[in-house]
């Protein structure tokens, strides 16, 4: 008699799953859908900028990295992202600027953005006389203030040129060893109360303008570094806005930096946080608004 037990037979193990085949047409669409929500983003809502020029000193820096919103003025050909669409004058929502606010505009001749500061609306009468602005027939305010200092960066560029060719009787040392430039500054104040600081050290041709009237759907627009600035005091052959600029061509309007950059970085990303600028950071972008400005008409141009 056979007392062996027989066990039941161990179940099979399943077999290997096959091999995981990568959907590449999917992972494409993803990318792409990912590329299209960023382009519509920036092209709608907000988009990263940055400052190359000094045209807009001292209140930015070359270096300076900051947000445009795109929506303040409505939609038009100038908010894609990349300039992709033909020019026209159609906006979708329209708005007008507000005196001091600090917008992004495109010339009329080439696809290049250029940052400077609304200082006339449409139907407002402007010159400039001596470097001042006179608007509807009333000196707009500028009031001299202590020097502002901008730190003298070894890499900061000047209009192509080292800065030391622009302002070198301005160059100082502070006690503690730094090198600045205190350049001349005022603070003018537009009709509304918007109030911001400028730059103005010498005489030059843009110091004088004559009158013109700004037509309905444009503005005209100043650098704050008024002897480095090709804005609509420029003609277009200097590569300036030559006069008022349609609000088609104006694509956002600028809020904050976000963080600035020395020029001394490369790169390799060890060298960013050396380069940074101290103090730069969220630094709001909209005019400070002075609930009692001074009259305008006040003093001779």
């Amino acid at each position: 008699m056979n007392n062996q037990i027989s066990r039941p037979p161990e179940p099979l193990s399943p077999p290997p799953p096959p091999p995981h085949s990568v959907d590449w047409w999917s992972e494409i669409r993803g990318l792409v859908a990912m590329l299209l929500a960023v382009v519509l983003f920036h092209s709608l809502v907000a988009k990263p900028f940055y400052i190359p020029s000094i045209s807009m000193m001292p209140n930015l820096l070359v270096g300076d990295r900051l947000v445009v919103s795109k929506y303040p003025y409505g939609w038009s050909w100038v908010s894609a992202s990349f300039h992709v669409l033909p020019r026209g004058e159609r906006r979708i929502l329209p708005q007008t600027p507000e005196y001091g606010d600090v917008v992004i505009a495109v010339p009329p001749d080439r696809d290049e953005d250029y940052i400077k500061r609304v200082v006339a609306l449409p139907g407002d009468r402007i010159t400039v006389i001596h470097g001042q602005i006179i608007l509807n027939g009333k000196l707009v305010p500028q009031q001299a203030v202590p020097p502002v200092r901008i730190p003298a960066d070894p890499n900061l560029s000047c209009d192509g040129a080292p800065c030391y060719d622009m302002f070198e009787r301005y160059r100082t040392r502070l006690a503690d060893g730094r090198e600045i430039y205190e350049l001349p500054a005022f603070r003018e104040t537009l009709p509304n109360g918007a109030s911001y600081l400028i730059i103005d050290h010498m005489d030059q041709m843009l110091d004088n303008y004559p009158e013109t009237v700004v037509p309905p759907g444009h503005v005209f627009l100043m650098g704050d570094n008024r002897d480095h600035s090709a804005d609509s005091r420029a003609p277009i052959e200097e590569k300036g806005l030559g006069g008022p600029v349609p609000l088609a061509n104006v694509g956002g309007r600028a809020e904050f930096v976000t963080f600035s950059l020395d020029g001394s970085e490369t790169l390799n990303p060890l060298t960013w946080l050396s380069a940074l600028r101290d103090g730069r950071a969220w630094t709001r972008l909209r005019p400070e608004i002075r609930r009692q400005p001074l009259p305008a008409g006040e003093g001779e141009p």
